[in-house]
């Protein structure tokens, strides 16, 4: 794989009804139904919205066999109203489900995680090689059905693994690490490729970005190694509602479409299904200009490993590169200086605009040739400005570069100047390939100055430029490449409070920095409890303000305690209007009624110690 140059990855195509994926197709959008799929009426209304809105596949949910045979009539009625989109089937826990879904719908989904391991327990099971076997021979001799009927069908398949709903016998033997992730889809794969069955998706989910990208690497890794080609299905679990569903969802599937890896990607939003189609559009649409960009000569720095990276070595500078946190620089060149004190930035760039106050906690960038050295300020070179750097006395620099005027003498420089932080810029079509040429050449050079990505924006909606943003961060946070971000935009309509913000979200979206309440909310389907938005709304309202704990909040149990296993505080449908509350994977009070749920969540927060008063 190229890191520097934009090439979509090579796969096989697949039948989907009338719209194949994988091959030469565009990377297909879609969305899932959170009606009830026995309820006819509702469900064609929402698969017509979904389409409406330019969704190219919709997933309804199947819980059981009379879900499953009513697909037959929301297929019917969609056909008789000229709605040709192809349907998916989501099948949790029963095989026989899938076996009927799979006459009704173009493409049944499967979980390995529950397809015939029993549900997730959390006990730690052992398995000799003997009966490890002997549960693969299970899942063969249940799955080759299956296949079958799907073949006399023309049904494809996808084999969805989540995070969050691995089997304890997977557990067991790989732990919850992204290889048991690739393993538990590479036991399915196996048996198709066997059985020569290949209209065949894959996809490999969780909440926690960096675990979805880097499984989704190794995955597509081991699947060159044995000679398989099958297009990939990308999304972020349980991504939240607004703009952290947006950013988080275009951090980790950017990350893995600028990398050209994705056929078709759903964004998970804990809104109506239909509000996920724009997003999931604007997102593939801004990594697909970059088809056919300017080639980059960057090349890769030895001892780089794509498929696990770790944080690049940087000397400390003040507070940004070694240990610290990526650090925030913000602008502020109309003069403004008033800032969010949940979102400050570290830094503020001032250019040349005169510095007249200081917010406290604080420091400035001035232009070099307007710095004169005020404590708390710092100044800011162009490669060009080499000689006044080499006089200027001030412990921390920053040094303005793109990749091709990282010449000889910008390289002694560094060598010689290790108190400079390098601000990357790049205004090519491809900006991730030159900031990643940028770092790897400075990292085969030896040199460990840390470097903030500047992306510059002309936006003037608000989700634009978060999706964009956030799509371009992602990798250069994931390679562990990122020692601080500085986001400029120069549109209209949106404030500097909103960059900021913005910037602090990608980084807690990247798992590097956290500065808020994270929430893991599913986006719902036919399989939610409870009345997913408005609880949502809730447990926001009473806890954004609680900086650092993550709270999951899950319309059911599929993957309810699995994708919460990392969070501090769980809110789970347990039965129509009744909700199970957790503590890390523990649940520790069952069956509350709904209207009471909220205010038990926020009791077991304060009871526990982590609760304080909004300022």
């Amino acid at each position: 794989m190229d890191l520097f140059n934009y090439s979509r990855r090579e796969t096989s195509e697949v039948n989907i009804g009338a719209t194949p994926m994988g091959g030469s197709n565009p990377i297909r959008i879609q969305s899932m139904t959170n009606t009830a799929t026995q309820d006819t009426e509702a469900s064609v209304a929402q698969a017509k919205r979904i389409a409406d809105a330019g969704g190219e596949y919709v997933r309804l949910t199947a819980q059981g066999i009379k879900e499953a045979d009513n697909l037959m009539n929301i297929n019917a009625a969609l056909r008789r109203d000229g709605y040709m989109v192809p349907l998916v089937a989501d099948i949790h826990f029963n095989p026989k489900v899938a076996d009927v879904a799979a006459q009704y719908v173009e493409k049944v989904r499967i979980n390995p995680g529950n397809y015939v391991d029993a549900a997730r327990t959390f006990k730690h099971l052992e398995y000799t090689d003997e009966e490890y076997a002997q549960e693969l021979q299970k899942i063969r001799d249940r799955f080759v059905p299956f296949l079958n009927i799907c073949k006399e069908n023309y049904t494809a398949i996808r084999i969805g693994v989540n995070h969050g709903s691995l089997s304890d016998r997977i557990m067991s033997r790989y732990g919850d690490t992204p290889e048991g992730m690739v393993e538990s889809c590479m036991e399915f794969l196996r048996i198709c490729v066997e059985e020569h069955f290949t209209d065949v998706v894959i996809s490999i989910k969780a909440s926690n970005t960096v675990v979805m990208v880097k499984t989704v690497r190794l995955l597509a890794a081991v699947m060159e190694k044995e000679g398989m080609h099958f297009p990939l299905h990308l999304g972020v679990t349980e991504a939240g509602d607004g703009e952290d569903g947006r950013i988080k969802s275009a951090l980790g599937i950017g990350a893995l479409l600028a990398d050209g890896l994705g056929d078709t990607i759903r964004v998970s939003l804990s809104e109506a299904p239909e509000a996920e189609i724009p997003v999931a559009r604007k997102l593939v649409d801004y990594i697909m200009q970059r088809q056919n960009h300017p080639y980059i000569p960057g090349a890769e720095a030895t001892g780089f490993n794509y498929l696990s990276p770790t944080r690049r070595k940087t000397v400390a500078v003040r507070n940004i590169g070694g240990d610290h946190q990526p650090a925030v620089i913000a602008e502020r060149l109309d003069g403004e200086y008033e800032t969010n004190p949940q979102f400050a930035p570290d830094y503020i760039y001032m250019g040349h605009t005169p510095l007249k106050m200081r917010e406290p906690g604080i420091a400035y960038i001035l232009d070099a040739n307007l710095w004169q050295g005020e404590e708390g300020t710092y100044p800011a070179f162009n490669h060009q400005q080499l000689y006044l750097l080499s006089a200027c006395q001030a412990d921390m620099k920053f040094l303005f570069l793109t990749y091709m005027t990282l010449n000889e003498e910008v390289i002694a420089c560094l060598k010689y100047h290790p108190e400079i932080v390098i601000v990357s810029q790049s205004n090519h079509p491809n900006r991730l390939g030159e900031h990643r040429a940028l770092v790897h050449q400075l990292m085969q050079e030896g040199l460990e100055n840390p470097v903030v990505f500047f992306q510059h924006y002309a936006e003037n909606e608000t989700e634009d430029f978060q999706i964009k943003a956030a799509a371009d961060m992602g990798a250069l946070i994931l390679d562990g490449l990122c020692d601080g971000i500085f986001l400029f935009n120069q549109g209209n309509n949106i404030s500097h409070a909103t960059v900021d913000a913005t910037a602090f979200g990608i980084l807690q979206a990247g798992r590097v920095r956290t500065s808020k309440t994270e929430f893991i909310s599913c986006p719902g389907c036919g399989r939610t409890l409870f009345d997913l938005q408005s609880t949502i709304a809730r447990v926001k309202a009473a806890t954004s303000h609680l900086k650092g704990l993550k709270i999951g909040i899950m319309g059911c149990i599929v993957n309810g305690p699995g994708e919460m296993a990392d969070a501090d505080y769980g809110y789970v449908g347990a039965a129509r209007g009744k909700v199970s509350l957790y503590k890390k994977k523990e649940c520790v009070e069952k069956n509350i009624p709904e209207e009471e749920a909220v205010e038990k969540l926020i009791a077991l927060i304060k009871a526990n110690g982590d609760y304080t008063d909004p300022q």
